[in-house]
């Protein structure tokens, strides 16, 4: 509900242009704050507790939970809202948030049984979708480890669908350092290598056991000396012709392979 006299805030207004810097990975990281964008990421990050404001245009009013105590409700015109959105057609509703990634020892734990670990994944669609993948499998938890893109980068978030506020994430700077945590927890290492020497549908008893998967960069795959670290190298079969899956498709088949043989 609009309150009497409250006015849209412009593209123009001075709290609107400070947001519109949070599309820089430099100011995000320097504030810790990011931008939640569309009702499905504002909504889970209510439920995660890390937003500090809601901005939203006037219409779209139907798409604001109730707010808990804390979290400012700001009215914003269509060409402020449009200014604060990375998408095509803003949905009306913006979160400024608070970051919500985890250090790596509390994303991998001796309790956890399913850890999915991207080193240098650089495609925002593809980390979100592995973050989505992970979560749909009833993962643990998620490492962007090395060089992989920023988990709020606009394309990571929409990507992940709002799965970024449903389980823990770490953004590990090390990937070698992922991978010792990892086995330091007891899990097994398995690296997703097209000429692996396991076959990834003939592993059930390896795959029962608690596991990390590592999987590499979307164009170079895993660096032979982080690959072997790994425990196991495991391959994809490939019936057909292609020449190999894209990542987030690869992620997606070696998690719930995880997730079947835990359930088995």
């Amino acid at each position: 509900m609009v309150e009497p006299g409250e006015t849209p805030l412009a593209a123009s207004n001075p709290r609107v242009k400070q947001l519109r810097r949070l599309s820089r990975r430099s100011e995000r990281s320097e504030r810790r704050l990011f931008l939640a964008d569309g009702p499905k990421a504002v909504e889970g990050a209510l439920v995660a507790g890390c937003v500090e404001e809601v901005l939203v245009r006037p219409d779209a009013l139907g798409l604001v939970p109730d707010l808990p105590s804390g979290v400012r409700r700001t009215l914003v015109d269509d060409r402020a809202l449009a200014a604060l959105s990375d998408s095509v057609s803003p949905a009306g509703v913006v979160a400024v948030c608070r970051f919500v990634d985890v250090e790596l020892d509390r994303a991998v734990t001796e309790d956890s049984r399913l850890v999915a670990v991207c080193a240098d994944v650089r495609d925002p669609g593809n980390a979100g979708t592995v973050v989505r993948c992970a979560d749909a499998a009833g993962a643990d938890s998620v490492v962007l480890a090395g060089s992989s893109v920023d988990l709020y980068n606009p394309k990571t978030l929409r990507a992940s669908v709002g799965s970024a506020f449903h389980l823990p994430v770490s953004v590990e700077p090390d990937p070698v350092a992922a991978v010792r945590a990892a086995q330091a927890a007891g899990l097994v290492v398995l690296a997703a290598d097209g000429a692996g020497e396991v076959d990834l549908f003939e592993a059930d008893d390896l795959l029962a056991r608690p596991t990390a998967w590592l999987f590499g960069n979307e164009a170079r795959g895993l660096p032979e000396d982080l690959a072997a670290l790994a425990d196991h190298r495991v391959a994809i079969p490939i019936h057909g012709r292609a020449e190999s899956l894209n990542l987030s498709t690869a992620a997606a088949l070696c998690l719930y392979a995880s997730a079947r043989a835990h359930r088995s």
